[in-house]
C-alpha cells in the first residue's frame, strides 16, 4: 500500500506582539505533529528562535527559500524578511501589523500556487494591518477576493457548526445587506461544504431570524417576513433541508442546535457569541466555499497575556487538525465525484 504523503500546512504568524507565535511553537513542539503533517511557517527563524527561548520551548527550525523546498519531519520556516523587528508584547504597532500581512500574503500566494496544501492563520489585529496595499477587514475578505469561490465564515467544533450570512458588517447595515440573492448564495455554500468537507450527504441546516422573535409578524421588523421566509421556502422547494427562521435568543439555550448539521446566523455576534460560549478554546474558524482550505483558531491576539507564556494552544492545534481533515475529505469527495459507483443491472 502506498504511503500517503504528508500534508503541507502553511502557517502565517499573525501579530508578533500577540500570542500567535507562542501557540504555533507550543503546537509543533510535540513531535507527533510532524508525523501528521509538514509545517511551513512564513516568518523569521531569528524571531522564532528568540521566542522559543523566551517560552522555554524545545523546537528546531529548518530555513527554506520557499514552501516547495520544505522537508518532511522538520519545522520549516520561509524567511520573508531579513530586517530586524522589534517585539513589543501587548502593543498593536505598525511594524507588527506590516509583518503580519507580509506573512499572510506570502502564505496565501503559496496556497494559491499549490506549494502548500492548507493554510492556518494566527490572529491579526484588524486595525494595525491596514495600509494602502491592504484595506480588507480581515483574513476572510482578502481570501475571498484572492482565491476562487464564494467565501463563508464557518465556525466549527466537535458538536457545532455556525456560519454567517453577514460577517464583518456594521450592525446598522445588516438588514440592508441581507438580500434573497445573498441568502441563496450562503445556503448553497454551507450546503456544499457540509457535503464535500464534512461528508454529510443530506445536510440539515437551521437559519436564525434577523430581528428579535423573528420580527413578531412585522411588529419588530419586516425583513424576516418579506425577505428571509420567502427565500427559505424557495430553497426548500429545491430539495434542500433548510429550516427556520428560528428566534435566536432561545435557539441555543433550548439545545435545538443539536438537531442540525449547521446553523446559519444573520450576523457576526448572533452566531459567534453562542459559538464561543459553547466551544471557546476548542473552536476553529474555517473559510468555507473557496477552492483552497484555510482555518484559524477561534481567538484573537490576546494582547493581555502576550509574552507571559500563558496562551492555550488547543484552538490552534484544532485548527491544524480540522484543516487536515477537511483537505482529506475534499480530496475523497472529488475522487468519488470523478469515479462514481456504477449502478449494477438488476437480475431477473
Amino acid at each position: 500500500m502506498k504511503k500517503e504523503e504528508k500534508i503541507k500546512v502553511g502557517i502565517s504568524v499573525g501579530d508578533l506582539n500577540g500570542i500567535g507565535t507562542e501557540v504555533i511553537l507550543k503546537t509543533f513542539q510535540d513531535n507527533r505533529m510532524l508525523e501528521l503533517c509538514t509545517p511551513v511557517i512564513f516568518g523569521s527563524t531569528k524571531i522564532l528562535s528568540f521566542q522559543k527561548k523566551q517560552f522555554n520551548i524545545q523546537a528546531n527550525f529548518h530555513g527554506v527559500s520557499s514552501a516547495e523546498n520544505a522537508q518532511h519531519g522538520k519545522i520549516n520556516v520561509v524567511n520573508i524578511t531579513k530586517d530586524p523587528i522589534t517585539i513589543e508584547y501587548g502593543k498593536p504597532t505598525e511594524e507588527a501589523g506590516k509583518f503580519a500581512i507580509e506573512s499572510f500574503v506570502e502564505a496565501t500566494k503559496a496556497l494559491k500556487e499549490g506549494t502548500i496544501d492548507i493554510l492556518v492563520t494566527a490572529p491579526i489585529n484588524k486595525h494595525n494591518v491596514q495600509s494602502e496595499e491592504f484595506t480588507f477587514p480581515g483574513h476572510t475578505d482578502y481570501l475571498g477576493q484572492t482565491l476562487e469561490g464564494d467565501s463563508l465564515m464557518l465556525m466549527v467544533s466537535n458538536t457545532l457548526r455556525v456560519g454567517l450570512l453577514t460577517d464583518h458588517v456594521a450592525v446598522k447595515d445588516v438588514s440592508a445587506a441581507i438580500t434573497p440573492e445573498l441568502i441563496e448564495k450562503k445556503v448553497n455554500v454551507i450546503y456544499k461544504t457540509l457535503q464535500q468537507d464534512f461528508g454529510i450527504s443530506k445536510p440539515k441546516i437551521a437559519v436564525l431570524g434577523i430581528n428579535p422573535h423573528v420580527g413578531d409578524n412585522g411588529v419588530i421588523g419586516i425583513e424576516d417576513d418579506e425577505v428571509l421566509k420567502p427565500t427559505l421556502e424557495k430553497i426548500k422547494k429545491e430539495g434542500k433541508l433548510v429550516f427556520g427562521p428560528y428566534a435566536a435568543d432561545s435557539f441555543f439555550a433550548s439545545s435545538n442546535y443539536k438537531n442540525f448539521d449547521a446553523i446559519l446566523a444573520a450576523y457576526h455576534d448572533q452566531g459567534l457569541i453562542p459559538f464561543k460560549t459553547l466551544s471557546f478554546g476548542q473552536g476553529v474558524n474555517f473559510t468555507a466555499g473557496l477552492n483552497r482550505v484555510r482555518t484559524s483558531p477561534d481567538h484573537g491576539t490576546a494582547y493581555e497575556i502576550a509574552g507571559k507564556n500563558q496562551a492555550d494552544h488547543n484552538s490552534f492545534k484544532e485548527a491544524v487538525f480540522t484543516g487536515i481533515q477537511i483537505f482529506r475529505s475534499r480530496k475523497l469527495y472529488k475522487k468519488l465525484a470523478k469515479n462514481p459507483l456504477k449502478k449494477q443491472p438488476s437480475k431477473i
